[in-house]
């Protein structure tokens, strides 16, 4: 019996890619995965008109992240959410991450010594990525979930990482569109820059209630061996714990926290000239 020849090179792949190079059933996925994370619960039909795509598709694709853990049903409020899968997936990159490593320690001594509650954050994009805080005592605090996300302009880590950008990095993402959250929202050409120059000067930000209305925050930027900013590291509380005095001493404790950072998990701080 005369046996089939196999044809040579590698086999065809059995999904479909688009143009871009990108295969689009995972695009869609990862879009909704990245949705569910967002919503925190959503149903169905919600969801599907939130990533636009529709309701039957979206359900197909909710179910093969469920089948492999990245998400989960809730049967009593037929909701969608986040499943174990997808945090174990996060927790990996916390794992390998130095400087969120590095950082926990002197996150909640921050905590000790300021009394206000100590957040990290890691830049993405236009925004700051919120992936550690230790809580403060206070009963009146501040509180941002891990996973939460704010504009850069409005965030006292969003401004400390900006103003250590480099003007042609920080003007892309200032071109990004901006919102007012409060009256006292600094907006791209409205003083922003200014405002960046003196965090530069100092070492420290300060985010005056520019994204909640009576809470401040103050914070420095976190730096790779590159001498680039990788990451920032507030305190954050009510604006009448802020007052002038205060946050000239906050400032100080924020940005030798940052420095520690910076020093411990291999990074360099830039020169004067650099900044």
């Amino acid at each position: 019996m005369e046996t089939q020849k196999r044809p040579r090179g590698r086999p065809k792949s059995l999904f479909k890619e688009s143009s871009a190079g990108t295969m689009q059933s995972l695009d869609r996925a990862l879009v909704v995965l990245t949705a569910v994370a967002r919503m925190e619960r959503a149903a169905l039909s919600d969801l599907a008109r939130e990533v636009d795509v529709p309701t039957a598709t979206t359900h197909r694709i909710l179910a093969t992240l469920q089948k492999h853990g990245f998400a989960a049903f809730d049967d009593e409020r037929q909701e969608w959410m986040i499943g174990i899968e997808a945090y174990r997936t996060g927790a990996s990159f916390l794992r390998r991450n130095s400087v969120i490593e590095i950082g926990r320690p002197i996150l909640r001594r921050l905590m000790q010594d300021s009394g206000e509650t100590a957040n990290l954050a890691v830049p993405d994009g236009a925004e700051v990525v919120f992936v550690g805080q230790v809580e403060a005592q206070n009963p009146i605090r501040a509180f941002f979930p891990p996973g939460a996300r704010t504009p850069m302009y409005a965030s006292g880590t969003g401004k400390a990482i900006l103003a250590a950008m480099s003007e042609s990095a920080a003007s892309k993402v200032l071109a990004a569109e901006a919102v007012r959250f409060t009256s006292h929202t600094l907006l791209p050409g409205e003083g922003l820059r200014e405002d960046l120059a003196n965090t530069r000067s100092r070492g420290w930000s300060h985010d005056h209630e520019e994204r909640y209305e009576g809470m401040s925050c103050i914070g420095a930027a976190i730096y790779n061996d590159r001498g680039e900013p990788c990451a920032g590291i507030s305190v954050s509380g009510p604006s009448v714990r802020f007052i002038a005095d205060r946050a000239m001493e906050l400032g100080a404790l924020v940005r030798d926290a940052a420095e520690e950072i910076t020093q411990l998990s291999g990074g360099r701080l830039p020169k004067p000239s650099e900044e």
